[in-house]
């Protein structure tokens, strides 16, 4: 049996805390923007972008950046694509207008979705058995933290540094912590062998030009939801179907070619576990992700909290989310989908609880009762994300893990942003229909969050079906060959 890295546990400290600061970058911005306003003088339509915008290139760059990484050596683009991050967040922080600013925007996410699924292949590489499930755990742990202890830094960081150039520092943070991770990646991830290869045989550039087309089409128009543009861009979801029928066949013919795909679709077919997993992942984060731009939108529009307090707010969910994540990790290779539909269903009562709650509390002490049932949603979350991670990429081989990690974290954006329109909407219709009453939209899009985790708990539960069939079929089939010896 093959030695494990001595560095591995060092090396996984190192990506996770990298993944932390790019995934921050979704959720923290979203305080900063009446921040970024003042201080550009902007409007708000166009510092929406500025949230948008890197959400877009993110979700953009995940596949082909995990196939590069693949091909190329995980090392090798993390590094790269590290350095470019640490000097997109220097552009955005200095930014002088806001059309330099969404520039900057732009680029920082596509560097940030060059970088996430080398940690996902890294974790395979690097970990086995028991080991994996931890280390995704702590993953999971990651991912569910960043996003909601962003809206808290931002909030610290603006009442830092002041209203008007406060949101420069929401930005520059990430640049001496970048530097620090670029010296730790350098001595402590593994270098693979240098392999001799043509680029252009090895990379599906058609294929990432199909699929980076597809993403643009669906996203771009959900992204016009809270600037009420969507109607002017509906015609880009057909596009968007036949992009990605074209890109279905093009890698198909690429793989019968015999040639690199920039994702082999094999995975979702012969993979055991991988389509149901992505599946999962983005009908939950669609729910999940939402929710929390939503609170920000009812303390401070509806209930004029500062930043600072509608971040705290958010606070229990974080820790619940924190703690479970690393022990459900941990506890995924004996339990397996019976975690994810027990989690799944501890956050269905915990947003339903969160709804009861902005419904029926004062407004003067909803903040402070709302964070016991999203306490409970975080210590659900935070067994749902980790467990799908393992599950989901347990049986993909080592040399498709950096795309199927990309795969999977693209399932969780597009599920992120088709949440987030819908979680916005939800909240607008709901205030709207009442004359003004904001706890009524946030009742209604807890309510939308809600639907969606109950969809997502389906899933889970066909994939426990599922995986309890083959395990009887696979023992019967072991018997008939004991007894036929």
């Amino acid at each position: 049996m093959e030695e494990p890295d001595p560095r591995r546990w060092r090396a996984l400290s190192v990506t996770l805390g990298v993944g932390f600061m790019t995934l921050l970058d979704v959720s923290i911005v979203n305080v900063a923007l009446p921040s970024m306003q003042v201080g550009l003088q902007a409007g708000a339509g166009a510092v929406q972008w500025v949230v948008s915008g890197y959400a877009l290139t993110f979700g953009l760059t995940l596949v082909a950046g995990g196939r590069l990484g693949d091909a190329l050596g995980r090392k090798r683009i993390f590094m790269l694509a590290l350095a470019g991050f640490v000097l997109t967040s220097a552009l955005a922080g200095a930014a002088p207008s806001i059309e330099l600013l969404v520039l900057a925007r732009l680029l920082q996410g596509a560097t940030a979705g060059m970088l996430t699924p080398q940690s996902s292949g890294l974790i395979q590489n690097l970990f086995h058995g028991a080991e994996r499930g931890k280390a995704f755990g702590f993953m999971g742990a990651t991912i569910g933290v960043s996003t909601a202890v962003g809206p808290v830094l931002g909030g610290l960081i603006i009442a830092a540094f002041g209203a008007e150039s406060g949101w420069r520092w929401v930005f520059y943070v990430n640049v001496p912590i970048g530097i620090v991770a670029l010296v730790l990646a350098a001595r402590v991830l593994p270098t693979e062998d240098r392999r001799r290869i043509a680029v252009r045989s090895e990379i599906d550039f058609a294929g990432a030009g199909l699929l980076g087309a597809a993403v643009v089409a669906l996203l771009f128009p959900i992204v016009q939801v809270e600037s009420g543009e969507l109607g002017q861009w509906w015609w880009l979801f057909p596009i968007a179907a036949v992009l990605g029928l074209l890109f279905v066949r093009w890698e198909r013919r690429t793989v019968g070619r015999g040639r690199s795909p920039l994702l082999d679709l094999r995975l979702f077919t012969t993979t055991r576990g991988y389509a149901s997993g992505v599946a999962i992942g983005a009908v939950y984060f669609s729910g999940f992700s939402g929710i929390f731009v939503v609170l920000a939108m009812f303390f401070q529009t509806g209930l004029h909290y500062t930043a600072l307090q509608s971040g705290l707010v958010v606070t229990s969910f974080a820790l619940g989310s924190s703690v479970s994540s690393a022990v459900a990790g941990r506890l995924v290779a004996k339990w397996g989908r019976r975690i994810t539909v027990a989690a799944l269903s501890t956050v269905t009562i915990g947003l339903v609880g969160s709804a009861v709650v902005v419904l029926v509390a004062p407004s003067d002490q909803v903040g402070f009762w709302v964070a016991i049932p999203l306490l409970v949603a975080g210590v659900g979350g935070g067994s749902v994300i980790s467990p799908n991670i393992t599950m989901t990429l347990e049986n993909v081989p080592t040399n498709m893990a950096g795309a199927a990690g990309g795969a999977l974290q693209t399932g969780q954006r597009i599920g992120t942003a088709v949440g987030t329109a819908l979680m916005v909407a939800a909240y607008h219709a709901g205030t709207n229909a009442t004359d003004g009453r904001p706890n009524v939209g946030a009742a209604v899009a807890f309510g939308a969050a809600t639907l969606a985790t109950v969809v997502a708990l389906c899933l889970a539960l066909r994939e426990l079906r599922s995986r309890k069939t083959c395990n009887i079929d696979e023992n019967l089939s072991q018997r008939s060959v004991i007894s036929s010896q």
